[in-house]
């Protein structure tokens, strides 16, 4: 029989794995994961542990079938040349992944030996989803509705397979790296399929057919938490949209399909944010808007410093900030919240909290954070307006307005009733306990809509 290397980069499952089923057609399969120095160094222990810990999940799923998971450490193109030779391979086959630095590296190691590129971080490749000129698109609405226009009607994900051949070789693996277990996600293949299979469709009324209005609320559950596996490919996208494909066939009513629609947009930004970086991939740089490259920033480090540990004075910004600190998570709206509030509100560079969340977050991927950052700093493609500036008071008290998530995050103003919670410094017995907002938010807002104006017109 031949031997095929599954060179395992984020897709750290078994079921609904093209690689993987790509790799079982030559006969034997050597599953491989390499710790690249280039891209774990700067990881942080938090989300090391969960990639770890995921390894060893998968390592037993792998030996249940008949076949075991092997770690190296080192620059991939030296480990698979030794492995590939090693175990007489025919062909190394990897999912297709689209950063810019994945694709130096594929490219360099497709020139040296057989690797071929398999598509399954993505529903549709970036190349596939363009204008009809050819040219990529760089708004959303229109990205998404030919994205869904290129979408089957059905489409099953495909089952994890019954027999995972070894081939006959003596080879080691290197020991699992050190790693904590984290509560609040606890990782692996069946954890994600149980979340996604609670998110949209537990009994009565699954969580997606609220989405629509419950995914703002800071004091609900009412969102997937599924990025973590999306971002390490416990979890495919394949098996997002079939699920909530699935949920929207049984909606009963616009408000419960409207829901499951709303999700499915959100997985379409995923792919949107990937598009661009593949096509524009100077975002990592810069700003896609380069009429702001001028910016008049303030950068003030005592103001970042604050951002960063949740001392700002603004309570739902820093429940948000300490959440992230705490679980290496965050929601979606608290994302907006506290980006806008660093940027708009402080005047700092985006790409200081890009790197902050890209060294906290679980799901630290590189084309959706900078996506993200970017859209709410009103720099990036299909921005929002730069004179959009989240007032942090109003965001408060209409995305948690009992003060339930702030008193979880910030317990210090815990015993504070809900109408001065978001306004701490106007409760007497708090002045002592909690910091003085550190930005007066009109006047803040006035200096950057100079400072963009300012930009925009040089």
């Amino acid at each position: 029989m031949n031997t095929a290397i599954w060179w395992i980069r984020r897709d750290l499952r078994l079921s609904d794995n093209p690689t993987l089923h790509t790799a079982l057609t030559q006969g034997n399969v050597l599953p491989l994961f390499i710790f690249d120095p280039v891209l774990f160094q700067a990881a942080s222990a938090r989300r090391l542990s969960f990639i770890v810990n995921g390894l060893r999940i998968l390592d037993k799923n792998l030996q249940k079938r008949g076949g075991r998971l092997i770690l190296r450490t080192g620059p991939p193109e030296q480990v698979l040349h030794v492995l590939f030779k090693k175990s007489h391979a025919k062909t190394i086959y990897a999912e297709e992944d689209f950063t810019p630095y994945a694709r130096r590296r594929d490219g360099k190691i497709a020139r040296l030996l057989p690797l071929e590129l398999i598509q399954g971080q993505v529903i549709h490749h970036p190349l596939a989803v363009r204008k009809e000129n050819g040219k990529p698109y760089t708004v959303f609405t229109p990205f998404s509705k030919t994205w869904k226009a290129l979408l089957p009607d059905n489409f099953d994900p495909l089952p994890a397979p019954e027999r995972i051949p070894f081939p006959e070789i003596s080879l080691q693996s290197d020991p699992f790296p050190p790693a904590k277990e984290l509560l609040c996600f606890p990782p692996g293949e069946l954890e994600a399929l149980q979340r996604l299979e609670t998110f949209t469709a537990t009994p009565g009324s699954p969580a997606i057919f609220s989405y629509a209005s419950g995914r703002n609320m800071l004091d609900q559950q009412g969102t997937s938490q599924l990025s973590p596996f999306f971002h390490t490919g416990m979890l495919s996208i394949r098996q997002a949209v079939s699920a909530a494909k699935k949920s929207a066939s049984g909606a009963a009513g616009q408000e419960q399909r409207e829901g499951a629609d709303t999700w499915i947009n959100e997985l379409i930004w995923r792919e949107f944010y990937i598009s661009i970086l593949f096509h524009y991939p100077r975002v990592l740089r810069g700003n896609f808007r380069k009429k702001y490259d001028n910016l008049a920033w303030n950068n003030n480090p005592s103001d970042l410093e604050a951002w960063k540990q949740g001392k700002t004075g603004y309570p739902i910004v820093d429940a948000a900030m300490r959440q992230l600190r705490e679980t290496g998570w965050m929601h979606n709206r608290a994302r907006m919240i506290t980006s806008s509030f660093l940027v708009k509100d402080l005047l700092i560079d985006w790409r200081h909290g890009e790197a902050w969340f890209m060294q906290q977050l679980l799901d630290a991927d590189l084309a959706a954070n900078n996506g993200g950052w970017q859209w709410t700093a009103g720099t990036g493609t299909d921005a929002a307006p730069y004179f959009r500036i989240f007032n942090p008071i109003l965001q408060s008290k209409k995305f948690d307005p009992q003060g339930n998530y702030i008193r979880r995050w910030v317990p210090e103003l815990a015993h504070l009733q809900s109408k001065t919670i978001h306004e701490p410094w106007t409760a007497e017995s708090q002045k002592d306990y909690y910091p003085p907002p550190i930005v007066d938010h009109k006047q803040a807002r006035e200096r950057t809509l100079q400072a963009f104006k300012t930009a925009g017109s040089t």
